[in-house]
């Protein structure tokens, strides 16, 4: 399957390919990544391919990541219309300013125009919250975003990183205020991060949110390239960040990827990606790609098709601690309908 078979985020008309280009990694600002010229390279082949949906940051590489895409942008007249540009809002760029980052209507607003001037455009097609803000009322937020989609500055809103409570929150006052509402959902999601399951993946369908998973390969975990021997960060930024992931656990669904890799002709990152494109509410992962290299593999993962078999396995040897009532409701919901099917899904005796 081609980049150019798309989906519609969310409860919206908005058309993107199935897989995200994640440009965190471009900028050398981190001590890591691509520099410009590279990553203009990996750009020019994600369009190539069908690709339309690049997902940043203000505060990515400090501010580099929105320059170069803007760059990229702005060197052949066109492309910008073929583009879905999705960037955030939230991160500090002032040190010291408590104003300068944050969700308040001052924050936002400031860091919307600081982000157009980067990437050389009239507008932002997805934009999004970074993360919760605990000392802005919700309705600030989602009022300050209104008034950029009604400006024309923003096309959607989107949040990322941000309790269900909250986003359900903020879905509902937009409805009832007649705002624009939220049509994504950003957050960490893979084989090893499988703890959205209970709460915010759930919401995001019924909130009518596409989902767009972070990390899906866990800063390149899931790709098979670190083992219990050999784990040692291929670069000192990333070192801090890698350092959750190795622990016995882990490891076990590691094991696990390579062994369904290994049976159907694959590399670990495609069945590990095969995997997030087909969970409930999934719209299009976001991947990153520092090399041309890492982005040919990840995109092999769209004409990987997981038989049952493979997809029960990498559910069993990943399956989440969930908190509650995650896992006590199944149980509870028997005795409303013990020894029926209801959706295709079929209940056991009740509890009492």
């Amino acid at each position: 399957m081609p980049l150019d078979h798309y989906v519609t985020l969310g409860r919206s008309g908005l058309k993107i390919s199935r897989f995200g280009l994640g440009a965190m990694t471009f900028g050398t600002e981190w001590g890591f990544g691509s520099d410009a010229g590279e990553a203009s390279t990996i750009l020019d082949a994600y369009v190539d391919l069908g690709g339309n949906f690049v997902d940043t940051a203000n505060i990515y590489t400090k501010g580099s990541s929105e320059t170069i895409i803007g760059d990229w942008l702005a060197a052949e007249p066109g492309r910008r219309d073929r583009i879905v540009l999705a960037t955030k809002f939230g991160g500090n760029m002032l040190p010291g300013n408590p104003n300068g980052g944050g969700t308040s209507r001052r924050a936002i607003h400031a860091a919307c125009n600081a982000s157009l001037t980067r990437l050389r455009t009239d507008h932002i097609d997805l934009y999004w919250q970074h993360w919760d803000d605990p000392f802005t009322p919700i309705e600030e937020t989602m009022a300050a975003l209104d008034d950029l989609v009604r400006a024309g500055k923003v096309r959607y809103i989107g949040f990322s990183d941000t309790p269900a409570w909250k986003v359900a929150e903020a879905q509902t006052i937009a409805r009832f205020r007649g705002w624009a509402p939220l049509i994504a959902l950003q957050v960490e999601y893979s084989l090893l991060e499988r703890t959205v399951e209970g709460e915010l993946a759930p919401m995001a369908q019924a909130m009518g949110l596409g989902i767009t998973p972070w990390s899906p390969l866990r800063a390149g975990m899931l790709s098979g390239k670190y083992s219990r021997d050999n784990h040692q960060a291929d670069s000192p930024g990333r070192a801090a960040s890698l350092a959750r992931n190795f622990n016995e656990r882990n490891f076990a669904v590691v094991d696990m990827v390579k062994a369904v890799a290994a049976e159907q002709g694959a590399s670990p990152a495609s069945v590990a990606l095969a995997w997030l494109l087909a969970r409930p509410g999934v719209a299009a992962p976001i991947i990153g790609a520092r090399t041309m290299a890492q982005l040919e593999a990840n995109l092999a993962a769209l004409d990987l098709r997981l038989d049952p078999s493979a997809i029960a396995r990498l559910d069993a040897v990943s399956k989440p601690a969930l908190n509650f009532p995650a896992e006590f409701l199944p149980m509870a919901v028997a005795n409303s309908y013990s020894g029926m099917s209801v959706n295709g899904q079929a209940f056991g005796p009740s509890v009492r």
